[in-house]
Formats: C-alpha cells, structure tokens, sequence
C-alpha cells in the first residue's frame, strides 16, 4: 500500500468516527423542542379503532410520548401510532 493511501484512509476513518460521535450527541440530548407538536399528528383525546397511547410503543407512562410534545392521556390516538408487540404466553 502507498503512504498516500494510508493516511487517506486514516483521515476517512477519522472523519466517519466523528460522524458516529457527532449523531450519538445529538441524538442522546434530544428534549421536549425535538418533539413533533400534536396538531402535526393530528393528536386526540380518545382512542381510534381501538388504538390508544397506552398501547403504543412511543407511550411513556404515565402520561408522556417519546416523539409528541406536551401531555398525553393515555387513551388518546394520533397518526403516529405503533403498535407494541404481542408476546405470546
């Protein structure tokens, strides 16, 4: 390998490290400004086809959302509900 190489590969490592790095902060020292407002998903305060925040895998009892903003009442609905998983017993 050439010297030439070498060093570009090293400054390209570097450089996709402080990447990582960088997205690791940023995603970590997320707070409530990160969140979506709930007119944008269209937030209610009642269930929709049996769906509720409670069930949602974003619902953070007892009564927050890691990605809408403000209070959330735990049988409300918005578009950017998911689900949480089913584990057969």
């Amino acid at each position: 390998m050439s010297r030439e190489f070498e060093k570009a590969t090293r400054r390209q490592m570097m450089r996709a490290g402080l990447a990582v790095v960088g997205g690791i902060v940023a995603v970590s020292s997320a707070s409530a400004e990160d969140k979506i407002a709930q007119a944008q998903v269209q937030y209610q305060q009642t269930p929709k086809d049996g769906n509720k925040c409670s069930t949602c895998v974003n619902f953070q009892p007892p009564n927050a959302c890691k990605i809408v903003a403000g209070t959330i009442n735990p049988n409300g609905w918005c578009i950017a509900y998911a689900p949480k998983e089913q584990t057969k017993g």
